[in-house]
């Protein structure tokens, strides 16, 4: 079914989705335990983008992590290889002759960085530096009644209003903990009270496990403060500084040799504020943290609890309302939510279906990234904004041949597109001293930076070749700042993005060889992201040239870069050139076993399991290869994915989630979504590349990653809804796929505020597996392309139109 002409109608955002959304209450918005946390991992998150708490919520004794993200230690560095270009020519004539062991060694000894401590993944005393801990905070409370059980305790953390709160029972008397960082305040606030007057008393400290002091500020507020490692011998890094208040009703307080003393209180607030002076691309450009610590503190408590709690609100929802869903029936799933999420976890693990976690996980990982990514901020980094360590895993830091690349890709399909910003700032930063980088090792024009970055503008290879040399990287993020204009259609993003983009194109244009088989063009020198494969000899090797991952992200920012100069009307010749290079790049190749092959010869794998999936990028999350337009290489995709198995670590879990969304295979995605939640633990952390989620639904990749938390929501946004294929017309549209990948788990349903390519919002409704309605509203003037079940229904709708049609694609 074509229509040409739809009918219109305007339509209020909630026409049909307020009703059939109408089961998604507060309880199915909670994670909730009946025991305090023992370890990081099954603490609460909270967070305004900038700071962050993991709230542990013990009895006696209560554990806050601390953090603010521009706690980095490290300072900015040449990591840049001098003269490594001259070795280039060798190594590429020792690729075409196929002697990569030898290019290997070659890159080994010229064409790494020339810094160390970065991919050791070990950088917090190096100049590479490190995301850190702020510290934390401790509260050891002093109960009239300690002997006492404690009964009917409850630790929550409700995503729908990004808000923690304790309660427990004791000797007859209910205690009450009230947590929240407000994004408009700049300030975690704590409120403690008791059902009977006279009852909260604690010691409250502030600690680090470095470079920290602790000072009594005045009678009730205690400052910490220090500098970080810059990672020379020589010279201060990032200063920070933090500031602990407490106002009680009743009672004392008081403040000695670094103890807050609160004495036999009705009700407390606790206020903490932190700031750092960190210069970066992003962030508050605080010249005295000192000082912005404390007018953030003075602006908060001059304001009622009340005041600060509504304005958190206003604030968070402005984000997280946007889009709802419902998994199953109304209702359905209400048993399970009555569970601790550990038993619920182990519930779902055994057997029992719960379409209701996998809604609760989708709005976790909005919650998450609402709470550790706004505008003009740092972007979320390999733990978002959450950590206890100095020497945090990986650094913390933004590892760009997919980590950070996951962790957005729920902001425009969810409807938080301005959270994408940080990352969008990240991307530009590197534009200057990638600049030097492309020159310094390939000679050439324009920019590319590789696996590492951080806040020092760090663009370097790394340190070794097995895992460093990926040329592709910047590529992939340059995917992003397109996808985002065929989300938004927003010109003057367009505009600013496109020096990036062409600057991404001219580098790669520059530094592509002619392998002498076909002619093809390729990448040299490069690798398949961090994975190996061996030689004829069973040597183990990882430079090659032209791995497909290098060679389908080059197809798709070619075409983006030449969409976008025919979009913004520049740079013809430019255009015409890399529409001319598309066909000469090397293809996506079809094994002999059937499977897309990895690299550009047919060498056998080192790893047949290995984690990354990177020559399918272009399934997912990419659009070169789909069951309608390319059969073939769908199946080569299936085929290859049956080979590489269903284990893995969070994020690859995820990965190959959206991939078997892709291939419209939904009982097979929903099998991975199924192995990604099972229950993580401890002992989880000591198991090298093992998955799963812990109690707190942190995404395991040992110990802890976000991209899983952020991949797994934006796949099963994915299993809803699909928009990536261009429509004819417009490449830079998409054409809509309604339910593409449904299992039948999730057989009925709703969902209100998706975002599709083009401009589109989309709600809509569905029941034993079929659709029953679907609207959508244009955000801008555009046409789309409409598929559902076998029906096509050509679509145009103005800025601001809306129309709802059934399941047969009919207006209603």
């Amino acid at each position: 079914m074509i229509m040409t002409k739809p009918i219109r109608f305007f339509l209020s955002a909630a026409t049909f989705s307020v009703a059939s959304l109408a089961a998604v209450s507060a309880a199915d918005r909670l994670i909730w335990f009946d025991e305090p946390a023992e370890y990081f991992f099954e603490s609460s998150p909270l967070g305004n983008g900038r700071l962050g708490v993991m709230i542990f919520g013990g009895v006696e004794d209560e554990r806050i992590v601390l953090n603010e993200n521009g706690m980095w230690s490290g300072s900015p560095q040449n990591a840049d290889r001098p003269g490594a270009a001259e070795a280039l020519p060798e190594i590429r004539q020792l690729l075409l002759e196929g002697r990569n062991v030898e290019a290997e060694d070659l890159v080994n000894a010229h064409f790494t960085c020339a810094g160390t401590g970065s991919g050791r993944g070990v950088g917090a005393n190096e100049p590479y530096g490190c995301y850190q801990t702020m510290g934390n905070l401790r509260i050891r409370f002093i109960h009239a009644d300690a002997d006492a059980p404690v009964g009917d305790y409850r630790r929550e953390l409700d995503v729908g209003d990004a808000f923690a709160r304790i309660t427990y029972e004791r000797a007859g008397t209910h205690y009450s903990r009230e947590a929240f960082v407000s994004a408009p305040d700049e300030v975690f606030v704590m409120r403690l009270t008791a059902g009977e007057p006279g009852r909260i008393s604690f010691d409250a400290a502030l600690d680090r496990p470095e470079r920290f002091t602790t000072v009594a500020e005045d009678e009730s507020t205690l400052r910490m403060f220090g500098d970080l490692n810059n990672g020379w011998d020589v010279g201060r890094g990032v200063r920070y500084s933090s500031l602990l208040r407490a106002d009680t009703v009743g009672g004392s307080v008081d403040t000695s040799e670094g103890i807050l003393s609160v004495r036999d209180a009705d009700e407390v607030l606790l206020f903490f504020t932190a700031a750092t002076d960190i210069k970066t691309f992003a962030g508050r450009n605080v010249f005295d943290a000192r000082e912005a610590a404390g007018r953030d503190m003075k602006g908060a408590a001059a304001k009622s609890y009340d005041e600060l709690l509504e304005a958190h609100r206003k604030d968070y929802r402005n984000y997280f309302d946007r889009v709802a869903l419902r998994l199953g029936r109304e209702g359905e799933g209400t048993g399970q939510a009555r569970l601790p999420m550990p038993e619920r976890l182990r519930a779902f693990r055994d057997g029992t279906e719960d379409p209701g976690l996998a809604a609760l996980y989708f709005d976790f990982g909005r919650f998450l990234l609402i709470s550790s990514s706004r505008p003009g901020g740092l972007p979320a980094n390999l733990q978002g904004i959450w950590a206890e360590e100095i020497q945090t895993p990986w650094n913390g830091d933004w590892h760009t041949n997919i980590n950070v690349q996951m962790n957005y890709w729920p902001a425009d399909t969810t409807n938080l597109s301005e959270l994408h910003e940080p990352l969008f700032s990240l991307i530009e930063s590197l534009v200057k001293p990638g600049t030097q980088t492309a020159q310094t090792y390939f000679g050439a024009r324009g920019w590319v930076s590789f696996l590492l970055a951080n806040p020092w503008g760090f663009t370097s290879p790394g340190e070794s070749a097995s895992w460093g040399s990926t040329v592709s990287c910047s590529a992939w993020l340059c995917q992003h700042l397109w996808d985002h204009y065929r989300f938004t259609g927003d010109r003057g993003f367009l505009e600013r993005a496109y020096p990036t983009l062409k600057g991404s194109a001219l580098f790669y244009l520059d530094m592509l060889i002619k392998e002498p088989e076909h002619g093809w063009l390729v990448t040299a020198p490069s690798n398949s992201p961090e994975n190996a494969f061996l030689m004829p000899d069973g040597t183990r090797a990882h430079v090659c040239m032209g791995p497909t991952h290098d060679m389908q992200l080059l197809r798709y920012l070619f075409e983006a870069v030449a969409d976008a100069a025919r979009i913004l009307g520049r740079d013809e010749d430019f255009r015409a050139e890399l529409e001319a290079t598309v066909p000469r790049l090397a293809p996506t190749q079809i094994g002999s076993d059937g499977r897309v092959m990895e690299w550009l010869e047919e060498y056998p794998e080192a790893d047949p399991h290995h984690r990354h999936i990177a020559h399918l990028w272009g399934l997912f999350p990419g659009h070169e290869i789909h069951p309608a337009t390319t059969p073939d290489l769908a199946e080569a995709a299936r085929a290859t994915l049956e080979a590489r198995g269903d284990g893995g670590t969070g994020w690859s879990l995820a990965f190959k989630m959206g991939m078997w969304a892709r291939l419209g295979d939904a009982e097979r995605a929903y099998r991975l979504f199924r192995e990604h939640m099972k229950p993580a633990d401890i002992e989880t952390t000591q198991q090298r590349w093992s998955g799963g989620t812990y109690a707190n639904l942190f995404g395991s990749h040992p110990p802890y990653q976000i991209d899983g938390n952020f991949g797994g929501t934006a796949v099963i946004a994915e299993m809803l809804l699909q928009s990536h294929l261009p429509t004819e017309e417009d490449p830079a549209s998409g054409q809509i796929h309604l339910l593409p990948a449904l299992p039948a788990a999730w057989a009925d349903g709703a969902v209100r505020g998706l975002r599709a390519r083009g401009g589109f919002e989309v709600d809509m409704e569905w029941a034993g597996g079929s659709l029953a309605r679907v609207t959508l509203r244009g955000l801008r003037e555009g046409r789309t392309v409409i598929h559902y079940n076998g029906e096509r229904s050509s679509l145009e709708l103005a800025e601001g139109e809306s129309i709802t049609l059934d399941g047969a694609l009919r207006p209603m």
